[in-house]
């Protein structure tokens, strides 16, 4: 079957196709695209994302990036290229005016791509319907039900944090139980993973979010925006540069000896922050050792704790997912610690372009939801939407 898949969850605009041969217990995933735009640089100088202006850009760009998936995966079709080809009637036009209200902009997009295009050899719908910012949410949710509506292709909703378990699924297998830290800009969590659909959340975030922790930090260093690859690039330079580095910035490890699963990072936000008031001379070294110690002090709270959960209810696999488990030294310490607590067990983490927001991990989780089906007409968004 051929999965299209939409993710409008933050501020990347993401449409995956995937072409999956074989049952729930043994697919063959074969990646027919995989697009994404990313709304950086729009953010960038708000060294934040912002729902409004995240919303707007969903508008303008999901069109041109439907259209390059389905040519990217030799699924886009003309109608003028077809003798007798049935075009949309009007009343159809009528109807997708009211499931695009909200979008504007989307609607008049999206009206010529539908006159000019056929209905793609798809099978399933599947889209991201939380977690996230749900102006953007609604996008992605109502371009699924616009498509499900004129092509009469059946939808499933997904959620956001297990699509950032399941991803690694394209290209590993997982032992159960298994135990899942999903660390991102907007998710900080440690889940139970009893097999694909049953899931139990171990411990989270009270405040901030281990990559909304690097963002605000990089930002009191003026390190601009995203703040956690500013952050690992001179870390990573510090280490390399200086033999043995010890730092002499110090900073806490919040509840990192609680005997939860639980995070905070807004006291370790705090600490730089008043630690950087201090500093007259914040060179370029000064910035690369504060880096480091920020990188440790996060690594280090969501090494211990995910680690204490792995062994207290004997998991064998680890799967790390979300922006930050792309961290270079965390999926190095993890491997490093695990080994010295000789913990048997598997760890696995996607790619670097699927650890971050994609339509691709969306697709995945459709297919193993895909007798989940909604009518397009009640899919709604939840902007807190637990796993």
């Amino acid at each position: 079957m051929k999965i299209l898949a939409i993710e409008t969850s933050c501020d990347d605009t993401c449409i995956a196709i995937l072409d999956v041969k074989g049952e729930i217990n043994s697919p063959s995933f074969n990646v027919l695209a995989n697009e994404v735009a990313s709304q950086i640089k729009v953010h960038q100088k708000y060294g934040g994302v912002y729902p409004m202006m995240a919303k707007r850009e969903h508008q303008r760009n999901l069109v041109p990036v439907f259209t390059r998936a389905l040519k990217q995966a030799k699924l886009l079709n003309s109608k003028f290229e077809i003798r007798n080809s049935k075009q949309i009637p009007n009343s159809k036009f009528e109807i997708l005016n009211e499931i695009l209200e909200r979008e504007p902009e989307l609607y008049k997009k999206i009206i010529p791509f539908l006159r000019k295009y056929k209905k793609p050899d798809v099978d399933l719908i599947a889209v991201t319907d939380g977690p996230g910012l749900e102006p953007c949410l609604w996008v992605g949710v109502n371009f699924a039900k616009a498509l499900s509506f004129a092509w009469g292709i059946p939808v499933v909703p997904v959620n956001h944090i297990e699509s950032h378990i399941l991803v690694n699924l394209l290209e590993n297998k997982v032992k159960f139980p298994s135990m899942a830290l999903v660390v991102s800009g907007g998710h900080t969590q440690i889940i139970l993973v009893k097999k694909i659909g049953s899931y139990k959340i171990l411990g989270e975030t009270r405040d901030d979010a281990a990559g909304e922790c690097f963002d605000k930090c990089a930002k009191i260093l003026g390190l601009g925006y995203p703040g956690g690859p500013a952050i690992a690039k001179l870390a990573s330079q510090w280490k390399s540069e200086i033999r043995n580095p010890k730092s002499e910035i110090k900073l806490p490890r919040p509840m990192i000896g609680t005997k939860d699963y639980d995070f905070s990072f807004s006291g370790l936000k705090t600490a730089v922050l008043y630690a950087d008031r201090k500093v007259t001379n914040k060179n370029l070294n000064y910035k690369k050792e504060m880096a480091a110690e920020v990188q440790q002090a996060i690594a280090d709270v969501l090494i211990k704790k995910t680690l204490k959960a792995v062994k207290d209810l004997n998991a064998k696999t680890l799967i790390l997912g979300g922006g930050v488990s792309a961290n270079n030294e965390l999926q190095k310490q993890f491997k490093l610690e695990a080994k010295n607590k000789k913990l048997k067990l598997d760890i696995i983490y996607p790619e670097r372009n699927l650890s971050t927001d994609n339509a691709l991990m969306t697709a995945i989780t459709g297919f193993y939801h895909k007798k989940n089906l909604v009518n397009w007409k009640n899919i709604k968004v939840d902007g807190n939407l637990s796993i």
